[in-house]
């Protein structure tokens, strides 16, 4: 079985919120992926600006519009 299940930290000890299918003393690996609670609006003003000068946004998007016109459809057979 594999899959993803959420836990809670008590103690240091990972608390299942969800049931598993696993048998009893099975050996599993666990990878941890912290779930951020909330928004980190601090964050988001911190990144403010980090594209300036990296990017030109009018031929970007100028760009974009370009690459929407490229017909890739193969014709359907009727």
């Amino acid at each position: 079985m594999g899959g993803t299940i959420r836990a809670r930290v008590r103690g240091g000890v990972l608390e299942p919120l969800e049931r598993t299918d696993l048998p009893e003393g099975q050996e599993v690996l666990i990878t941890v992926v912290g779930v951020a609670e909330g928004s980190d609006r601090e964050a988001f003003l911190r990144s403010r600006g980090s594209w300036k000068g990296l990017v030109d946004a009018s031929k970007l998007i100028q760009d974009i519009y370009q690459d929407r016109l490229i017909d890739t459809r193969e014709e359907p057979e009727l």
